[in-house]
């Protein structure tokens, strides 16, 4: 049951894949400008620009470029960007691990945080700590996420000079260590050396702190939530007259049936993250994933920003998968 239930979420990638790829390859081509002018100088003749519209791929009417594209993409190549003139798989890669370190560090503290408060909310109901609580909460979902990145660099940065500014992963002019998992943190380790990894957690810090905030109010919102309405159910009355302690109830009936919208949210964040969270990582000068696609968009970059979707999209898809899987776990009902 478990097996066959995974196998047809799997099978949806497929049709979700090429509904993504098709929308996104008419679209980037029908509302983006053309990406000759970013080429051709401004004197360049008509003949120079189809040269360079040729050379692009961009010479041959759109079905033919459509499936042009798609028998590329069961060879499993993503095209040539335009921007860098490398292969975008090879792009991707490169900046994928930055994006994932930023992405794990920030939804692990929002989980951290956010499901504790969303705990101590709950069994504090309509008390100070759950007052305090949500208006916490409610200030982290309201205020915008690069809002709060500029404000912190502005404190620590700025005004207290206690982390560095938004350089990127490493502060201008060092060298980067050698590549082998492409996680900064990991990567400085097995080089030995342990102050550049001091700097290079240092550099995280600030942007890593933007994500957990923002991560961390829905979370406990939709925990807090959650436990109230499990709190009120007749199993969790029948724990407490059967004389279990608080603590059994809080976590092993209350919160343990509180987790399915919980990991249903985190499901939904965690594809966000890491398809590259684009104004976080260009306020901090993130070379990561989302950083890429703004270029890409910014310099009519199809092949990059074709790229970028479907990654993205297949990810959300995972992260979906993995949600259904955990519900199998989680809830017993899930299981028979």
């Amino acid at each position: 049951m478990r097996a066959r239930m995974i196998l047809r979420r799997l099978l949806w990638v497929f049709p979700v894949a090429f509904g993504v790829v098709t929308l996104t390859f008419f679209m980037a081509r029908v509302f983006n400008g053309d990406p000759t002018e970013l080429y051709a100088p401004p004197e360049a003749t008509d003949a120079l620009r189809a040269q360079i519209r040729a050379q692009l791929g961009l010479a041959d009417p759109l079905p033919v470029q459509y499936f042009h594209y798609l028998a590329e993409l069961l060879r499993f190549n993503l095209g040539t960007s335009f921007t860098t003139g490398q292969s975008v798989a090879s792009d991707l890669s490169d900046r994928l691990p930055a994006t994932l370190e930023l992405g794990l560090v920030g939804l692990t503290l929002g989980i951290v945080v956010g499901i504790p408060l969303g705990v101590i909310a709950a069994v504090n109901r309509e008390r100070w700590p759950d007052f305090l609580v949500r208006g916490a909460t409610l200030s982290g979902m309201a205020l915008p996420q690069f809002w709060v990145g500029l404000v912190l660099i502005g404190i620590f940065f700025v005004n207290l000079h206690l982390l560095p500014g938004p350089v990127g992963r490493l502060p201008i002019g060092v060298a980067l260590p050698p590549r082998v998992t492409g996680f900064m943190l990991i990567d400085t380790l097995l080089a030995g050396e342990p102050a550049l990894w001091w700097l290079a957690v240092r550099q995280l810090a600030l942007p890593a702190l933007t994500l957990g905030f923002s991560t961390a109010a829905p979370i406990a919102r939709v925990t807090r939530s959650a436990m109230v309405e499990a709190m009120q159910s007749d199993f969790i009355r029948t724990a407490i007259a059967m004389g279990h302690g608080r603590r059994v109830v809080w976590f092993r009936y209350s919160l343990r049936n509180a987790l399915l919208p919980v990991v249903t949210l985190i499901g939904g964040i965690a594809g966000h993250i890491f398809a590259g969270a684009v104004l976080l990582e260009s306020i901090f000068a993130w070379p990561g994933l989302g950083q890429y696609a703004l270029q890409a968009i910014e310099r009519s970059d199809f092949a990059a920003l074709q790229g970028f979707v479907i990654y993205a999209s297949l990810l959300y898809v995972l992260a979906f998968l993995a949600v259904d899987i955990l519900y199998m776990f989680i809830d017993p009902r899930m299981r028979a």
